[in-house]
Parts: C-alpha cells; sequence; structure tokens
C-alpha cells in the first residue's frame, strides 16, 4: 500500500495570496516526510481549492489566467499538482470556460457538477460537462486533456482524489487518499471462503487507516494546523497485475471481470472498506479506472468489460466511471445520457460518483490507445451505446431524485 497523495485544502482568496500557498507547500513538505518516516511512500502532495466560481466571485472569465498563475507557482511551493475545484450549478456560465482553463494551466484540475441535493439533477449542468469532455478532448492530439476533468455527482468537499477535490471553508483542512488495490489481491489470493478473505482485507485496512489517522494527528497536535478530514481508502489501482483491483475481482472467484459475478465482488470489496475502523471521507470504495489499472484495461480491450458493466458496478462501488476511453468523433449529445445515468445513481442510492471519460481524436471503438504515461495501461477504445436524447428528458428541465429508503 502506498500514499497517493496528501491533499491540503484551503481559501487562497483572489489575488492568490502567496502567504496561504506557502503554509500549504510547508504543511505538506512536513506531512510527507512523516508519513515517509512511518514507512509509507507518498506519491504526490496537492492543493485543492473552494470552487473556482466562489473563488472568483462569479467572475468565471478570470479562470484560465489563475489557471495559469497557479500552474508557475506550483514548483516554487512544492507542489505536483492543484484542482481548482468544479463548476457550479449556480453559476451556469462557469462550465463553458473550463476547456480553456485546462488548456491554460499545466497539472491543474477541474470539476464540474451536474447534480447534488441543493439543486438535483440539473439537465443544463450535465450537457454542459458533456461539451466540456468533447471539447477538452481537442485540446492535445491524444485526448489526454480529460484526464483533468471529471463531472461530479453528488461529491461532498474534501475528497482527495482528483479532478473531485474541492473544499467549502476559509478554514484549512487535509485529507489522505491512498493506493491499495494490493491489499485486496493480497487478502483473497488463495483463501478458501469469501469471508476469510474479507476478514484479512477488513483487518489489513483498519490497521493502516488508523496508522495514516495516527500520523495525520501528530502533525496538528497542539498547534494550529490544518484540521484533518479522514482517509479515502478507496482501493486504487496502479497499472500493473500485482496492483490491479481487476486482479482483485478475479481473486475473488470471477473468472474475468466484466463477467456476471463481477459486481457481487465490488460489492463486497467496497462493503469491507465500510466495515474497517478508520476515519473515512471521500470515496472510500472500489475504484474502476480503466486506463489506470491493467486488468480493467485488458478485460476493456477483451470485450468482457464494457461501458454499461462499469455504469452498474458503480450502484455498488465507490467512484464512479474513470478514465474510460472512447471514440473521437463522439458528441456531447451522446455523452449526454450517459452522465445522466450516473446522475441518477448517485442521488438515488445517496452515493458520490465521477466521471472521467476520455474521446480520443481520430480513434474508433476497438482501435488500441497509445497513451505514453506511466499511470496508464493501455486497452482499446471502448463502445458507447447512446444517442441524443428526445423530450421530456432531452430538456433543460432540473429535477430531484428521492434517495431510496
Amino acid at each position: 500500500m502506498k500514499i497517493r497523495s496528501i491533499t491540503y485544502f484551503c481559501n487562497p482568496k483572489y489575488p492568490l495570496d502567496e502567504t496561504v500557498l506557502r503554509k500549504a507547500g510547508e504543511f505538506l513538505a512536513n506531512a510527507k516526510s512523516a508519513y515517509e518516516a512511518a514507512g509509507y511512500e507518498v506519491q504526490t502532495t496537492r492543493l485543492a481549492t473552494i470552487p473556482f466560481p466562489k473563488l472568483l466571485n462569479g467572475k468565471a472569465s478570470r479562470l484560465p489566467p489563475l489557471a495559469e498563475k497557479l500552474s508557475g507557482m506550483l514548483k516554487q511551493i512544492g507542489l505536483a499538482y492543484a484542482a481548482l475545484g468544479p463548476a457550479l450549478i449556480e453559476f451556469p456560465e462557469s462550465y463553458a470556460v473550463i476547456p480553456d482553463a485546462i488548456a491554460a494551466g499545466e497539472n491543474i484540475f477541474f470539476g464540474g457538477v451536474m447534480a447534488d441535493k441543493a439543486n438535483g439533477v440539473s439537465m443544463k449542468a450535465v450537457k454542459a460537462c458533456a461539451e466540456i469532455i468533447q471539447r477538452a478532448s481537442t485540446i492535445q492530439p491524444n485526448g489526454f486533456a480529460n484526464l483533468n476533468f471529471a463531472a461530479l455527482a453528488n461529491v461532498k468537499a474534501n475528497a482527495p482524489f482528483f479532478p473531485a477535490a474541492y473544499h467549502d471553508a476559509d478554514a484549512p483542512a487535509f485529507a489522505v487518499a491512498v493506493e491499495s488495490a494490493d491489499l485486496a489481491i493480497e487478502a483473497f489470493n488463495g483463501r478458501r471462503t469469501m469471508d476469510d478473505g474479507r476478514r484479512a482485507l477488513i483487518s489489513e485496512i483498519t490497521k493502516h487507516g488508523q496508522a495514516v489517522a495516527k500520523t495525520a494527528q501528530s502533525l496538528i497536535a497542539n498547534s494550529q494546523l490544518p484540521v484533518f478530514k479522514g482517509v479515502d481508502f478507496s482501493l486504487a489501482p496502479f497499472p500493473d497485475d500485482a496492483h490491479s483491483l481487476g486482479g482483485a475481482v478475479e481473486a475473488l472467484g470471477v473468472t474475468k471481470v466484466g463477467l456476471h459475478g463481477s459486481l457481487a465482488a465490488a460489492a463486497i470489496l467496497t462493503e469491507a472498506v465500510d466495515r474497517a475502523d478508520f476515519p473515512h471521507t471521500g470515496f472510500s470504495g472500489f475504484m474502476q479506472p480503466v486506463l489506470e489499472d491493467s486488468i480493467l484495461a485488458k478485460r476493456a480491450a477483451e470485450g468482457t468489460l464494457t461501458v454499461k458493466d462499469a455504469l452498474l458496478y458503480s450502484a455498488v462501488c465507490g467512484t464512479g466511471l474513470d478514465t474510460v476511453p472512447l471514440a473521437g468523433d463522439v458528441t456531447a449529445e451522446r455523452l449526454t445520457p450517459l452522465l445522466l445515468d450516473l446522475s441518477a445513481l448517485a442521488l438515488r442510492l445517496d452515493k458520490p460518483l465521477t466521471a472521467r471519460l476520455m474521446p480520443i481524436p481520430g480513434k474508433q471503438a476497438g482501435d488500441v490507445t497509445e497513451f505514453d504515461f506511466g499511470f496508464f495501461a493501455n486497452s482499446r477504445v471502448m463502445a458507447l451505446e447512446s444517442a441524443p436524447l428526445n423530450l421530456p428528458l432531452g430538456g433543460d428541465e432540473a429535477f430531484s431524485l428521492n434517495v431510496k429508503r
């Protein structure tokens, strides 16, 4: 298990207050050292702000230069990545500026809220997020820019995984995201019964979750340092078989992830995280990023794992659709129904879900992906069974969905 990120949440003000940013960098440097001393490899340290429409007092046109400026400051404060939060339903003009901001700010991430409890499902926002995905796919020839954007449904503040991360207060806070799919593989490999594997996994998650929290508490003891929000113990993968959550599903007894039985495995793994005793935050569940997981990428390339499968597993897992390779000519109108389905799941089941979709210019379903990125395992472009919506779903209404009891 590794620490994927220590994420510092703050309101950096506008114009950017360099004192706030320096304090963030200093805290994260100390936190990284503390976790390394505790025996954990720390992959990245990150900064997440309040949603940019609020940071900019509704002046959305200022986002691209802000992203460019913050990008230029990251190395100065010793950070790898920053998130400027999501476009908000209350600020409808905030969505359209995101592709330009992605192009302007290297290593700056964004979200777009499609649905939340206050507004329900906003079809205008769903369509706006689809437009962002389509436009961002053309920023780079390989469609890679969509790595920096996620459409959000029912996602609360202080989730440390990007691109979903954002803050909702002036006082700073921090949280820890882990990379832990290997724990699930080890827990179930060679087990004769599911319950033996589950007990082993819950025990390991509890042990590491409490250790991560203990180090966090030591960082803030007797000081005015940020509030600790908890650990997002999502079973995040790395793109090799030893760290594949798809591999964990298959260790549970499913011949190939994507076949029937996979949903039950996803539910068991997610529930193990729920049962473990540690301070939870964020998604804390089964993470299924197709291009960040070697087995998921392989099964998608074979056609065993489909977009519909991943959406189905979102009903019992923690995150949603992530790094899904799609045809480059997919339109916003065809992306909209998929985003709508995800939003409906999130509100009806009262769970956070995101969609990070990656149309690849010049590619069609079945074509091989060709990303040169250390955190990706290449696959094939996945088919999207979707068509533009007709009325009434195809309108611009917002509608509520009561939580299933």
